[in-house]
């Protein structure tokens, strides 16, 4: 599993997964099992992944940096 120095980094990579997916914030918090408001204010800097969200969060880039290795990328 991927280890994040800190949050803003995690953050940041879930941005670039929501975007390379092109996937909503909505979307996303339907992926991650929470609310749109909440996936904004992570976005934003208002508030930070609990561990339970953060667990989940690494599992889908680890999931999107395996897609990328099977794609040759």
């Amino acid at each position: 599993m991927l280890y994040y120095v800190n949050m803003d980094e995690l953050v940041k990579k879930l941005e670039e997964y929501r975007l390379e997916n092109r996937i909503s914030q909505k979307q996303l918090a339907i992926l991650l099992n929470t609310t749109f408001p909440t996936i904004n204010r992570w976005f934003n800097g208002k508030a930070v992944p609990n561990k339970i969200h953060q667990y989940h969060i690494k599992k889908l880039i680890n999931k999107m940096d395996k897609n990328d290795l099977d794609k040759g990328v």
